[in-house]
């Protein structure tokens, strides 16, 4: 039993040792199906972001409902309800289209502009609704709504995206700075006194700049946070793909083996553990392969492993490797279990079914149908890895993986089509195997390429 790994080797995703400054800029090197997967991820980002801007909308139209108003009601200006309207409108047609569709580049730039714009427009209209002079703005809380913008776009793991909305706020809270220093150039209302600027409509630069600069600020740390975030993203994107790959080249026992192991796995590790082996063989398939086109001798190998795998895997059994048109399958040894050799034998009878049905339908189908040999044997395996550091392989070592192969093609010279180990039948016995019919024991017969006499039981004639 053998599967190919090869240790301490880099992946389709990984960087070498001077490329580690690169960043996201590496991600088009990655292979496309690893590339759909992080738009993937963008994709349900943005959906998420849809929805959170749809629940800030509405905690912010709920609080301004049931908050007590502090100006004249009916009065001939009131914003908050036109400015929560037509971003509940406008989240509502961007959370709709991230579901559809994925978002281009400019509609999520669109989306921090109107986010950023809605907001400091806001800001801008108090000193209206209130009747107070343009500097009321600045004092407004309301500016701490940028935080919430910003952070949003971390959501997408994309660090260009926070920055620009870190940039549009900083320039937007600059922008109604300078409009209320210059709505009254008789007077700016500029003050170095901060108790003053406290308890006044006065201007204080110095806490305008902090504002500005604790925009700015937070924008930096955050985006440094993201960019990291985003390469330990593709990282587990990348290896959640080769996770996904590599289970298609091993049995999922073996894969989830490798992808969970503790540290680097080494030649000459492993255990040793009782196990049974199940090996198939489509019979004079060799040489029915040279009297067909290549093309259906590949079809027909490919319909008989479509048909026998899935019946192994249902079992418990774990697919080690094809050998042409041979299948070694092993029950136990990647994944220790008690019932190693029930669950073959119970394999082994589903298979019977199933390998009739399918000739019988290429038959039927004037196709050709070869038959299939099969065998199992029990015993103490050693189930690890050998090779050197370039290439290791998952083996299973033992007399059981000999025999299993040997009693295959002994099945012809006794003129049958399943034989077992009598050793391999009666532990599957004691786990409490029951046989479907009274099955026929062989007596000390003689197999080639072994010395001593084996006892046999005929599975299937």
């Amino acid at each position: 039993m053998t599967n190919a790994i090869e240790p301490d080797r880099p992946n389709f995703g990984d960087r070498s040792s001077g490329d580690r400054s690169s960043g996201v800029a590496d991600e088009a090197r990655l292979p496309e199906r690893v590339r759909a997967a992080i738009r993937a991820q963008e994709d349900r980002s943005e959906i998420l972001i849809g929805w959170i801007q749809l629940a800030i909308v509405a905690t912010f139209g709920t609080l301004y409902a049931v908050s007590p108003k502090t100006f004249a009601e009916g009065g001939a200006f009131e914003p908050v309800p036109w400015v929560l309207g037509a971003y509940l409108l406008f989240t509502l047609i961007r959370l709709a289209a991230a579901r559809r569709v994925r978002l281009p580049g400019w509609l999520l730039v669109l989306s921090v502009l109107i986010d950023m714009a809605l907001l400091m427009g806001l800001i801008w209209s108090f000193h209206l609704q209130y009747e107070q002079p343009p500097s009321f703005v600045l004092k407004a809380p309301a500016l701490l709504y940028v935080f919430i913008f910003i952070a949003l776009r971390a959501l997408r793991f994309e660090a260009r995206y926070v920055v620009l909305a870190g940039i549009v706020a900083a320039a937007g809270w600059a922008f109604v700075v300078g409009w209320v220093i210059t709505a009254n150039p008789g007077d700016t209302m500029i003050t170095r006194d901060y108790v003053e600027y406290l308890t006044s409509n006065s201007i204080l630069l110095g806490a305008e700049f902090d504002k500005i600069a604790s925009i700015l600020t937070v924008t930096t740390v955050l985006a440094f946070a993201i960019h990291r975030a985003r390469r330990l993203m593709v990282r587990a994107i990348v290896e959640q793909t080769a996770a996904r790959e590599l289970s298609r080249f091993f049995a999922p026992e073996v894969a989830h083996h490798i992808s969970s192991a503790e540290g680097a796995i080494r030649a000459g590790e492993g255990e040793a553990r009782d196990a049974a082996i199940l090996y198939t063989d489509m019979r004079g398939f060799t040489a029915l392969a040279r009297r067909m086109p290549a093309a259906e001798a590949l079809a027909l190998l490919a319909e008989y492993q479509a048909r026998l795998v899935p019946v192994i895997q249902d079992h418990g059994g774990s697919v080690d490797k094809f050998l042409g048109d041979g299948i070694l399958a092993t029950f136990g040894a990647a994944l220790p279990t008690d019932s190693y050799a029930a669950d073959a034998l119970r394999t082994v009878d589903a298979l019977v079914g199933e390998i009739a049905a399918w000739r019988e339908g290429r038959l039927a189908a004037g196709l050709a149908a070869p038959p299939v040999g099969l065998a199992v044997a029990t015993g103490r395996v050693l189930f690890g890895a050998v090779g050197d550091e370039s290439r290791l392989e998952y083996t299973v070592i033992g007399d059981p993986v000999n025999l299993a192969a040997k009693l295959e093609k002994h099945t012809k010279a006794e003129k049958v089509s399943a034989l077992a180990s009598r050793e391999a039948v009666e532990t599957a016995l004691r786990q409490g195997y029951v046989p479907p019919v009274e099955r026929l024991a062989l007596a000390g017969r003689r197999i080639e390429g072994l010395v001593e006499p084996v006892d046999l039981i005929v599975l299937n004639e």
